[in-house]
């Protein structure tokens, strides 16, 4: 028997998901959550075999939702139940712990492959979603301060306020973006402020 939990903040996407899985002898639905806290809460309740999660959640996403789970019990499965496809969003969910990754968008019988996929320690990965080659090659040349930078200029920061969050000098900022604009072929503040906003992948 496979232990699910669910964990979605649209009530109407959990309860289709239980209808259609209530008949599968094989998997039994220990509980359910809408926000990320209640999910970790719930693991550590029922000690699901398989999670799956949404990553767009209120109070704690679901990839920090992830780390968290991953951490304290290693041998819980997590899915990520998604609407972004984005090279970014699929690798912070496989470096959190999750052991698949579907889209919300895909048929019920995919969710219940992955499922089934996963809790024989398997990693089970939507067809719909892109190959990594050629998503995003341009940010796999960034280091991972670079993404961070390039994430905050994406939320509006200055570089000052960038700094400030970071705990570094301004100086090195400017450096960085020099180097980000340099690596991903981009020219003026105005067009990496675009790149970094529709880059920010808002979980």
């Amino acid at each position: 028997m496979i232990t699910l939990a669910i964990a979605e903040d649209h009530q109407a996407l959990i309860d289709g998901m239980k209808l259609f899985l209530k008949n599968e002898e094989d998997i039994q639905i220990v509980g359910e959550a809408t926000d990320g806290e209640a999910l970790i809460q719930l693991v550590k309740n029922k000690r699901p075999d398989v999670v799956i999660t949404d990553i767009r959640m209120p109070k704690c996403d679901g990839i920090a939702a992830t780390r968290a789970i991953k951490k304290e019990f290693p041998e819980t499965k997590v899915i990520a139940f998604s609407m972004f496809d984005q090279f970014e969003a699929v690798q912070q969910m496989r470096a959190a712990g999750a052991s698949g990754y579907i889209m919300k968008n895909s048929s019920l019988q995919t969710v219940l492959q992955a499922i089934r996929v996963v809790a024989l320690n398997e990693t089970f990965f939507d067809d719909s979603i892109s190959t990594m080659n050629d998503l995003t090659k341009e940010i796999i040349l960034l280091s991972t301060r670079e993404k961070e930078i390039l994430r905050l200029i994406g939320d509006g920061k200055s570089s000052q306020e960038i700094a400030d969050i970071l705990c570094i000098v301004k100086t090195t900022v400017d450096t960085h973006r020099k180097n980000i604009m340099q690596k991903i072929n981009i020219h003026g503040r105005t067009d990496l402020i675009r790149y970094a906003v529709e880059r920010k992948y808002d979980f």
